[in-house]
């Protein structure tokens, strides 16, 4: 999954050019971020904006709206665009503010990771990174996963219930990256609370408080971080850490900054959308009962054989990331004019790529707003991971976990139902309940 700080009232300064205001006042108006019901459901606003046009002037956020999947698609692949800016202008070249002084460590915590890069560097870094994240590493994971999962859905069965979110759905990944990384269980909570901090500096203009608490679990990270390397230097192990430390590539290796970035890029991105897709996922099963008896059917076997159960779970996971996608928007840097639509966006602007919207666009999925887990493989190719070099790089492990976790359920656990609808948390480009309270 792939995230980004967004823009604030005290960091980001207008572009350059200000481009005029187009003409669709009535469908941006339906685009309340900041509006409990329009983070519950985006989704009529969304269309809205699709059918009013293909790229919309968003003056809140100083941004442009792009709800298509062909622009979403191939803009997440234009060369064009960049995750920063900085390796083609200074700040005030592109007429931007140097982020504050107060924001750091969290500044070079997030530039330092790959997602946050661009070419050469994020090229030569995810090279590194990918010598040692390896897909071998994933699958030797699965035993674990699994393992986990079972435990983690025994004990809330055995209580009766209780919230899937605290019990299962948050602990999984964290549990999981805890294992990748070697960190030591006893110190295995302090993970979620500086992923949570974190992240809450890329839903759109976050507060001064929002940013103080990031800076300060950027810091206590990356502290923490710095003493676990520095332990696998004198005693590698058989954990990522280790292995990052030994990448190497032509006598390239990565700094100790990259690493840490890394590292918490692994965890922020990946235990996010994990979590997200978990519980968004349950609720649309309790919310369409047909779907839920077929999966059941199919996962226990009493209708289909194992094999096909499997492929039947697999393309559920991907109709859950699809039909109600965990990150709603990845933002872009405009670094050459473009144009989408017949609408020019100069260089210096923003755009909000509206994963959300390109994920139940029409023009790419029959009947998109219906939610489907027989949707063919073959048409259901969603943007949630991204695409281009940006592409997730945890995205096998968040299937691998998100599988882990449904399968289970399913086979060991099956007839639990919703208790109540569950309240919404308040961001909306990292989207989810608050809880979602379960029983049998």
């Amino acid at each position: 999954m792939t995230l980004q700080p967004s823009p604030s009232p005290s960091s980001p300064a207008s572009p350059a050019t200000s481009p005029p205001a187009e003409a669709t006042a009535p469908a941006t108006a339906l685009f309340a971020p900041w509006s409990p019901s329009f983070v519950q459901d985006p989704y009529p606003a969304y269309a809205a904006l699709r059918a009013a046009g293909r790229a919309h002037r968003f003056d809140p956020t100083d941004q442009w709206l792009v709800p298509h999947y062909d622009d979403v698609s191939a803009l997440l692949r234009d060369r064009r665009l960049g995750r920063t800016y900085l390796h083609r202008f200074s700040h005030e070249e592109f007429g931007r503010q140097a982020p504050p002084p107060a924001h750091e460590p969290f500044t070079t915590l997030n530039g330092n990771g790959m997602l946050d890069l661009e070419a050469p560097v994020h090229t030569r870094i995810r090279r590194l990174v990918a010598k040692a994240f390896t897909p071998r590493m994933v699958d030797d994971l699965a035993p674990t996963v699994h393992r986990l999962a079972a435990e983690l859905i025994a004990a809330l069965r055995a209580d009766g219930g209780g919230d899937l979110l605290a019990r299962v759905a948050e602990p999984l990944p964290v549990a999981v990256i805890a294992e990748m990384l070697g960190v030591p269980p006893a110190d295995r909570a302090l993970l979620r609370p500086w992923s949570a901090a974190i992240t809450g500096m890329f839903e759109l203009n976050p507060s001064e408080e929002t940013a103080r608490l990031a800076v300060r679990a950027s810091e206590e990270f990356s502290d923490y971080l710095r003493g676990l390397i520095a332990t696998r230097r004198r005693a590698p192990g058989e954990d990522l850490i280790s292995a990052l430390i030994a990448a190497h590539d032509d006598g390239d290796v990565l700094s100790e900054q990259e690493m840490i970035s890394t590292c918490v890029l692994l965890l922020n991105a990946g235990h996010e959308a994990t979590v997200n897709t978990t519980t968004l996922g349950w609720l649309q099963l309790f919310r369409h009962p047909d779907q839920l008896r077929l999966l059941s059917d199919a996962t226990a076997g009493t209708s289909a054989g194992a094999s096909a159960g499997d492929e039947l779970l697999g393309g559920a996971v991907e109709e859950m990331l699809r039909y109600d996608t965990p990150l709603q928007l990845f933002e872009r840097w405009v670094l050459d004019d473009i144009e989408i639509g017949g609408t020019t966006i100069p260089r210096g602007s923003e755009v909000a790529l509206l994963f959300g919207s390109a994920n139940r666009d029409p023009a790419r999925f029959p009947d998109p707003d219906r939610f489907d887990i027989t949707r063919p493989a073959a048409g259901n190719k969603h943007v949630t991971f991204g695409a281009g070099i940006h592409f997730c790089l945890g995205a096998p492990l968040a299937r691998l976990e998100l599988t882990a976790s449904f399968g289970t359920f399913l086979r060991e656990a099956p007839g639990m139902r919703l208790v109540e609808e569950p309240a919404w948390r308040p961001g909306y480009v990292i989207r989810g309940p608050e809880q979602l309270l379960v029983t049998w």
